[in-house]
């Protein structure tokens, strides 16, 4: 497309295209966005996320501190690698979130991230429930007599699912019709993430209501609770409305050709 001067116009620069096509739910348009080039690890704090970062380390330290003054037995196990668990999904979340799709590199970088916090995360929450059943099987314990039980196997098991679908989607695209097809589901994974975090800050909300939290390790409701709130203050607002299918998906934006603009 040509000026009226007869030159070609030039093209929008990256930033004008990041401001105008990556709006978060809250603040303004390419908030919480990682620059071209920057280090990886200023996703975990950009916009809200240091609010994220708050919360779950208000939680982690209320756990841990009242665990390690408390007597240490096999069952400590248990609080430990869950805890564990939510800190390392919660940055699983942080990293992808500010990405651009434009900025193949750190794409690429965000996703081995995200595999690997998640793969660990997996290894943690298989091993507080290894702990958990172990401990009910040497003390024929009951099931499923607290809300948290409910909650944790509820999670348990839509998270296992959603790392299939998100492993499949990545390395074998082609089970959903092609690398097109797949990434046309990417939202839905998105929303299910999100959903996670959810159940997975009410079954840690839900563990101060238990016998073991409440006789032995102590932990606050409320301290809980407001690590809670602080992990969704600072993980939702950076959500990107196009990346949950509220605009024009990033992977389908126009690409502008400088060439064609000049004849």
């Amino acid at each position: 497309m040509a000026s009226a001067t007869g030159l070609p116009e030039r093209p929008p620069a990256r930033e004008s295209i990041v401001a105008s096509e990556t709006e978060p739910l809250l603040g303004k348009p390419g908030d919480a966005v990682l620059p071209t080039g920057a280090s990886i690890m200023r996703t975990f704090v950009l916009g809200t996320g240091a609010l994220a970062q708050l919360g779950v380390a208000i939680i982690c330290a209320d756990i841990w501190a009242h665990m390690f003054f408390s007597p240490i037995i096999f069952f400590s196990g248990h609080p430990i690698a869950m805890s564990a668990a939510i800190f390392t999904l919660t940055q699983s979340i942080l990293v992808q979130q500010p990405i651009f799709s434009d900025t193949p590199r750190q794409k690429r970088v965000g996703q081995y991230v995200h595999a690997g916090l998640n793969l660990f995360a997996f290894a943690a929450i298989v091993t507080g429930v290894t702990i958990i059943e172990i401990n009910k099987f040497r003390s024929n314990g009951p099931h499923f007599h607290s809300a948290h039980a409910y909650l944790g196997v509820s999670t348990l098991v839509v998270l296992a699912g959603q790392y299939v679908v998100g492993f499949t989607m990545w390395a074998t695209p082609r089970l959903y019709g092609g690398e097109e097809r797949a990434k046309s589901l990417y939202k839905y994974h998105r929303y299910v993430g999100y959903f996670i975090l959810l159940m997975l800050l009410a079954t840690v909300v839900a563990t101060t209501d238990t016998d073991y939290v409440r006789l032995v390790l102590g932990a606050n409701f409320w301290t809980v609770l407001a690590g809670s709130v602080l992990i969704v203050m600072g993980v939702f607002p950076r959500i990107q409305k196009q990346k949950m299918g509220f605009g024009p998906r990033q992977e389908e934006r126009p690409v502008h050709d400088f060439e064609s603009a000049t004849s």
